[in-house]
């Protein structure tokens, strides 16, 4: 099996227990005015290059991007079509499977929780004190299960269930999350004490979203949707179906690169971990409205977006978003069949790419970066 950079920079970092302290403090944003542009028609040509070389590589039948800049978006592309099998062209609202995108959406939710008080990072998540109490599983828990603390799901440090070949969201496909949760702790142990190592864990975002279900009395999907999807005027975002059939009206089609099958999986039971669809402009949206800079409201306050934004054991991984020292947040995210990657930088420009195969989230990055670059107001970095 081919391993990509972030797995093989997961592995090195996987039995490091080194506390990391130079990057606790994220750079402070400064709000920087600046007019959006629309891009030139030489710079759409550019682009369009980019775009193409990029399907032809790859096989990719599509590719939509949007990019924004001080709340407002400033260039959308949509390139190929959404099926093979249709002569209709992509349009920037065709929606698309973000799988692990859907991370920061969930750690949002979870700091608006906390900032509202009903929740604190160092709150248990099972047991008689959790969160989810006794609920699931058999009495009484193995070693260390009720050690787990919210952080430690928010920072994948909650000592098991990564995702590898073990990943309990891959198994049992036929299980909803009740019985899904209780065999997962019925049947697979912790690998290290809560805290120790860092191991990015589907399933620990899994029963993030169960929390929020416990302390909102509603489903993860419509609470999401209710308080943070209605702020950033995003209206067309929800969880995918599993089959070919169950496809949203406009949803693309999914081609199967490599491994897994694009409509054999449970993805609508992945929600808080992967299971959002939507287009790059509700994730440039989404960004734009956590940056706070140029938008009527922001989802949070600029402390907690410190705080959700500062690296734990992993230096490049803070608390549902990949981090780096110039303050760029990103999250990508894969499944048979689609890929996605969006970002938001120090200087307030968000961009996002959707793709309907399987490629590296790396080739996706490359491929916004150097997108990003040809437009004015929409590049990464300064």
């Amino acid at each position: 099996m081919q391993i990509t950079r972030r797995e093989a920079l997961e592995h090195i970092l996987k039995n490091s227990s080194l506390a990391i302290t130079g990057l606790l403090s994220r750079p402070v944003r400064f709000p920087v005015f600046e007019t959006p542009t629309e891009p030139a028609q030489f710079e759409r040509q550019e682009v369009k290059h980019i775009a193409q070389d990029f399907m032809q590589k790859f096989g990719a039948p599509a590719l939509s991007v949007a990019i924004g800049h001080n709340g407002q978006i400033t260039y959308l592309g949509a390139f190929g079509v959404p099926s093979r099998d249709s002569h209709e062209q992509l349009t920037a609202s065709h929606t698309f499977r973000i799988a692990s995108a859907t991370k920061p959406f969930t750690s949002v939710a979870i700091f608006k929780l906390i900032e509202d008080g009903r929740l604190k990072p160092e709150d248990k998540v099972f047991g008689r004190l959790g969160v989810l109490g006794t609920t699931y599983g058999r009495q009484p828990y193995g070693p260390e299960i009720e050690q787990i603390t919210i952080d430690h799901l928010l920072t994948h440090t909650c000592g098991g269930w990564d995702n590898g070949v073990d990943d309990p969201m891959l198994s049992n496909l036929e299980m909803n999350h009740r019985e899904l949760i209780s065999w997962t702790l019925d049947n697979c142990p912790l690998k290290n004490p809560p805290g120790k190592v860092y191991a990015y864990s589907n399933f620990g975002y899994c029963l993030l979203g169960r929390v929020i279900e416990k302390l909102t009395a509603q489903k993860y999907s419509a609470h999401v949707q209710r308080t943070i999807f209605s702020l950033c005027g995003i209206t067309d975002m929800q969880i995918a179906g599993n089959t070919l059939r169950e496809r949203a009206t406009t949803e693309v089609t999914y081609y199967k690169r490599g491994w897994g099958n694009p409509y054999g999986m449970n993805v609508a039971r992945e929600d808080s971990n992967g299971g959002w669809i939507g287009t790059p402009a509700d994730l440039v949206k989404f960004a734009m409205h956590v940056d706070g800079v140029g938008v009527d409201r922001r989802l949070l306050k600029p402390e907690t977006v410190r705080r959700m934004t500062t690296p734990g054991r992993n230096p490049y991984y803070a608390r549902g978003w990949f981090v780096d020292q110039t303050g760029r947040m990103s999250h990508g995210g894969s499944l048979p069949g689609c890929t996605a990657m969006f970002a938001l930088t120090a200087d307030h420009r968000s961009v996002a790419a959707l793709t309907n195969t399987s490629v590296e989230e790396e080739d996706l990055d490359a491929a916004l970066r150097d997108i990003s670059a040809r437009v004015k107001n929409g590049r990464y970095g300064k």
